[in-house]
């Protein structure tokens, strides 16, 4: 469901990211891990469409995600580490407008089923201002899912997320996983990597250093973290 092939993003002299090669299968959760500024944002935001690769191809769905961006975005729920929202519309005038982007039929009632889904239906009526940071994010997360998408591309889940929303959201990836959607997660947090996630890639400095099945990336007898903390040490050294 997505492929990136010797994919590599260049700002000026400066390479981002180079020579990536990923591919994740339908209903597969894959970890994106790394350190700050590995380039793990700007790869999600290629998959995504928001950002075209300098170099090598992205396919989401089988669509060429520079060719065919309407066709890949209609099929893709994008949750950004800073999610933007209009703080002046209402949280129900917000998804409204999402829904309409999509063409979402049956909005009303979408929109009632998933803001209750994420606890935020009592609040729909207030402005968006008004909302603490983790109702921002489960607004968010509302909107990403609206349309149904088939590949959801989020980049750091958890943040402003209280314990019971981490809860909430481990259950909501594993049973949209098994459902046959595809979940490519950009993230810090090792522990929901290695809770949630059938395979692994690890960046540093732009580069895939490791990637591959979960029980292969831990290795036989540590442990994720030690595994990570290990290679990216060694990939800086």
């Amino acid at each position: 469901m997505i492929n990136l092939s010797n994919v590599g993003k260049k700002f000026g002299d400066y390479w981002a990211v180079r020579d990536l090669n990923i591919e994740v299968g339908k209903g597969e959760i894959f970890g994106f891990l790394g350190p700050n500024g590995a380039g793990k944002s700007t790869t999600v935001k290629m998959i995504a469409g928001l950002l075209n690769p300098t170099e090598g191809q992205i396919s989401a769905g089988g669509y060429d995600v520079v060719k065919d961006p309407i066709k890949t975005k209609s099929i893709i729920g994008y949750i950004p580490d800073k999610g933007f929202i209009y703080e002046k519309l209402k949280g129900r005038e917000f998804l409204e407008f999402v829904a309409a982007l999509y063409k979402v039929e049956d909005a009303g009632r979408i929109i009632d089923e998933m803001s209750t889904l994420f606890s935020i239906n009592r609040n729909l009526d207030d402005l968006v201002e008004n909302y603490s940071a983790g109702m921002r994010q489960r607004l968010v997360f509302t909107s990403a899912l609206l349309h149904n998408p088939e590949i959801l591309l989020i980049d750091e889940p958890i943040i402003g997320l209280d314990p019971k929303g981490v809860r909430m959201l481990k259950k909501l990836l594993e049973d949209m996983a098994s459902r046959g959607v595809t979940i490519f997660m950009a993230t810090h947090s090792l522990l929901l990597a290695e809770e949630l996630c059938t395979g692994i890639g690890i960046i540093n400095k732009g580069r895939m250093i490791a990637i591959g099945p979960k029980g292969k990336i831990s290795g036989n007898s540590r442990g994720l973290e030690e595994f990570f903390l290990q290679i990216t040490e060694d990939a800086g050294s």
